[in-house]
């Protein structure tokens, strides 16, 4: 008898993804720990707005988990990271794909590279889309908090939209 165990595919919650971004982006939730000081929150911040909308971690070596400051994958707070787990996950949590912006949806993350930049640098969680142009779609954030602000309130050399399909338990 084999031990392999298959896994089920669900639905991302976006709704309780924005709710969480949107009761926490201009403060932290106590139950993480704060990166403003030491590089930034920002991508911290989009990973607790995930877990909201997908309840799974994946604890395995180059997985995406928080348990406590020092434990935590280096995908939970770090943008490149992020992006890589997200993009290539086939086992257990979140994954997606990099996806043009007019697929973009509430829940989804933008990830922004600024000028002089070498990575992308900064995350963000879409809380609402009026439309495709920057102006019509609606951003949380931390490190430079930001709460439900349109896209055009940033000033970025490129973006990328992180499409969420689903994950994994």
């Amino acid at each position: 008898m084999s031990n392999v165990k298959l896994l089920t595919i669900k639905k991302y919650n976006r709704k309780q993804a924005k709710d969480y971004a949107l009761k926490y982006a201009l403060k932290r939730n106590i139950k993480y720990f704060n990166y403003d000081n030491i590089g930034g929150n920002c991508t911290n911040f989009v990973s607790q707005c995930l877990f909201a909308g997908a309840p799974v971690m994946n604890y395995s070596k180059n997985g995406w988990y928080y348990i406590s400051p020092s434990n935590t994958s280096v995908s939970w707070a770090n943008v490149e990271p992020l992006h890589n787990f997200i993009t290539t996950n086939s086992s257990v949590g979140i994954f997606g794909k990099v996806s043009p912006m007019q697929m973009c949806e509430i829940g989804d993350i933008i990830q922004l590279k600024f000028r002089g930049k070498s990575n992308f640098s900064h995350s963000l969680v879409i809380t609402n889309v009026t439309g495709l142009a920057d102006k019509n779609i609606f951003v949380c954030a931390n490190t430079r908090d930001a709460k439900n602000v349109p896209l055009s309130n940033y000033s970025y050399e490129k973006i990328r939209l992180i499409h969420i399909l689903g994950y994994r338990s």
